[in-house]
C-alpha cells in the first residue's frame, strides 16, 4: 500500500462546521489510509518458534520481513508494507501432514504483533495467505504468506515498538488424487521460543519530536486490539489477563484486514433457487479482490461475492496454421439477495485525531456480464492457452457514510453516472461503457494448468476509469463534485480472484458443498 499524508488535527469546532467538510473527509473512506514518513527501514527478522503438531511440540523457524517508516509524527497513522511471513516446519511436521493423506498444503497465517509506546500497549493481528505448496519428499516444509496489515498511530511522543508474538497456521490440506476426498484442515498454534532474540522485537519507530512521552496507548485500526497494563497488551499474554473493557484511549477495532482466508459464515450464500433455476450449463463461483483508487493512492477491498454463470458451448474459431482455436461465450450475473449486485462492502480509516470514517458501497450491474474465452491447442508444442475477457457494466453505488459513528446522508441515488469503463481491445464489436478484465491460463501436456480458466478460476486484472458521481446528497447539500474530485478518474488498477466453480448439475464433491455452493472461497491478492 502506498502512503498518503494523514489529516492534520483540527479543533472540535472546526470539525463540525459543515457537512461538506465532513463529507470531504469521508471520501477517503473508499480506501484505507496511511501516513507518509520521511524514510523507510527494511526489517528482516528470523525468530525461533515452538509449534504444536499432532506428533507433539516441534521447533520451527519464522522469518518476518516488512518495511516501516524511519520516523512518524504523533498522531500519524502508517501501515507496515511488503509484509511477508515465512514459516519453516521440520521434516516431522511433513510426516504428520502426510499421515493425514495430504500431498499439498495452503496456509493462512495469523501473527499477533504487540505494539507498545511507553507504558501503553496494543495488539494487532497480521494476516496472510500462501499459495498451495506440495509436501516435500524429504526435509522441511516452507510456507510463505503475504497479506495486508493494520495501520498504527502513536498517540504521543516516544518510540513505537513492534514485537512478534503468538502465531497460528490454518492449514488447508489437499490430496494427491483430486478424485479422492480432501484430508480436511488443521490449525497449528505456535509460540515464540523463550530464547528468541530481544523477545521477538521486529522494529522501533520513533514518534514525535522526542520530547516528554505521554501515556496514551497507540492506535491500531486492525482486527484486534487491547490496552492496559504493560503485560496485558503483550501478544502472548494469557486471555484472562487481558482487559475485558477498553478505555476511551484504547485502540479501536475498525475492520478486518483483507488478504487472508475467509470463513464460510462470513460470505453470502451462492446457490441457484426458484428465481434462478439451474441448467445443465450452470456454474457458480465466488470472486474477490482489490480495486485501486488512484487519487487516494490506496485500494478498496471487494469481499467474496457470488457469481452465477451460464457456460456456453465452444465453437470453432478462426483458422490458425499453428493451433486449433475454439471460442466460447458465457454469461454471468452477480447475485446478492436476489439482486444483480455485490454485497455491501465497507472501508474504514482514521482521520481528525483518530475519528473513524466509514463508507459503505456496492457494485451494481446495468446489464449482463459477458465472458469471452478463446482456447488455443498447439499440438506440436503440447501447449494449451486460454485467453478470457470479462466485460461487465457496473456502476459504483455509495449507500452510506459515517463519521465517528454519525451518519452523513448521501441519499438513495448516489452513484457513478455511468459504468466503470475500460479500453476495450475490440471496441467495434463491444461498444458502450463497461469494465474489461483479462485472464490467461496455460497448460503444458503432463503438467498442471496455471493462470486463469473460467471453470477453475484464477486472477483477472484490468484498469478502469471511475466516472463522475451524481445524485449524492440530500437537503440541498450537493456532494457530487466532492466525490468526483476525490475519487473519479482514470488509471485505477483492478485485480480480482475468482475461485473454483461448482457445476451444479454435475456435482464434484471437491468443488461443491452439499447444498451446491462453491466449495472454494478465494483470497484477495495485491
Amino acid at each position: 500500500m502506498q502512503a498518503t499524508p494523514a489529516a492534520a488535527p483540527r479543533p472540535p469546532r472546526a470539525r463540525a462546521r459543515t457537512t461538506s467538510i465532513a463529507a470531504l473527509v469521508a471520501l477517503a473512506a473508499l480506501v484505507p489510509t496511511a501516513a507518509s514518513a520521511s524514510g523507510t527501514q527494511e526489517v528482516e527478522a528470523e525468530l525461533p518458534y515452538v509449534c504444536a503438531l499432532p506428533s507433539g511440540e516441534l521447533p520451527a523457524t519464522v522469518r518476518i520481513s516488512a518495511d516501516f517508516p524511519e520516523r512518524a509524527g504523533a498522531g500519524e497513522a502508517f501501515t507496515p508494507s511488503d509484509v511477508t511471513t515465512t514459516v519453516e516446519l521440520p521434516a516431522q511436521a511433513v510426516a504428520d501432514l502426510t499421515a493425514r493423506g495430504a500431498a499439498e498444503v495452503r496456509a493462512a497465517t495469523r501473527l499477533a504483533v504487540g505494539v507498545a509506546q511507553n507504558a501503553a500497549t496494543a495488539t494487532a493481528t497480521w494476516r496472510g495467505g500462501s499459495e498451495p505448496v506440495a509436501l516435500p519428499g524429504s526435509g522441511p516444509l516452507t510456507l510463505t504468506a503475504t497479506g495486508d496489515v493494520p495501520s498504527v498511530a502513536g498517540r504521543g511522543d516516544g518510540d513505537l515498538t513492534f514485537s512478534a508474538g503468538a502465531l497460528a497456521l490454518d492449514l488447508e490440506l489437499g490430496a494427491a488424487d483430486p478424485a479422492t476426498a480432501a484430508p480436511g484442515s488443521l490449525t497449528v498454534d505456535c509460540a515464540l521460543a523463550e530464547d528468541a532474540p530481544e523477545q521477538g522485537l521486529l522494529a522501533t519507530v520513533p514518534v514525535g519530536a522526542g520530547g516528554p512521552a505521554t501515556s496514551g496507548s497507540p492506535s491500531s485500526p486492525g482486527p484486534s486490539g487491547t490496552s492496559g497494563a504493560p503485560d496485558e497488551g503483550r501478544p502472548d499474554a494469557p486471555a484472562d489477563r487481558r482487559p475485558e473493557r477498553q478505555s476511551e484511549r484504547s485502540p479501536k477495532v475498525l475492520e478486518n484486514t483483507p488478504g487472508a482466508a475467509v470463513d464460510r459464515d462470513d460470505v453470502p450464500p451462492c446457490r441457484y433457487d426458484e428465481q434462478h433455476p439451474p441448467t445443465s450449463k450452470s456454474l457458480n463461483a465466488y470472486i474477490t479482490g482489490y480495486t485501486n483508487v488512484r487519487k487516494q493512492k490506496a485500494a478498496s477491498y471487494l469481499p467474496p461475492s457470488c457469481m452465477l454463470i451460464e457456460q456456453g458451448d465452444p465453437v470453432a474459431g478462426p483458422p490458425d496454421p499453428e493451433a486449433l482455436i475454439f471460442d466460447t461465450v458465457s454469461w454471468g450475473d452477480f447475485n446478492y439477495q436476489g439482486r444483480k449486485r455485490t454485497p455491501p462492502f465497507r472501508s474504514t480509516f482514521l482521520s481528525f485525531d483518530f475519528v473513524p470514517v466509514t463508507a459503505t458501497m456496492v457494485l451494481e450491474q446495468t446489464g449482463p456480464i459477458r465472458i469471452d474465452s478463446r482456447l488455443k491447442l498447439y499440438l506440436l508444442e503440447g501447449l494449451t492457452t486460454m485467453d478470457t475477457y470479462v466485460r461487465a457494466p457496473l456502476v459504483l453505488h455509495v449507500t452510506s457514510l459515517e463519521v465517528n459513528g454519525t451518519p452523513l446522508d448521501v441519499g438513495p441515488g448516489c452513484r457513478t453516472e455511468t459504468s466503470l469503463t475500460s479500453a476495450d481491445p475490440d471496441p467495434a464489436h463491444f461498444p458502450g461503457d463497461h469494465l474489461v478484465l483479462f485472464g490467461r491460463g496455460e497448460q503444458v501436456t503432463g503438467q498442471p494448468a496455471t493462470g486463469y480458466q473460467l471453470t477453475s478460476g484464477g486472477v483477472l486484472s484490468g484498469e478502469a476509469t471511475i466516472p463522475a458521481f451524481s445524485g449524492c446528497g440530500t437537503g440541498g447539500e450537493d456532494l457530487d463534485r466532492l466525490l468526483t474530485a476525490s475519487v473519479s478518474g482514470p488509471g485505477n488498477y483492478i485485480k480480482q480472484v475468482q475461485g473454483q466453480t461448482c457445476a451444479v448439475m454435475n456435482v464434484n464433491p471437491l468443488e461443491c458443498t452439499e447444498d451446491l455452493q462453491p466449495a472454494q472461497i478465494p483470497v484477495a491478492e495485491r
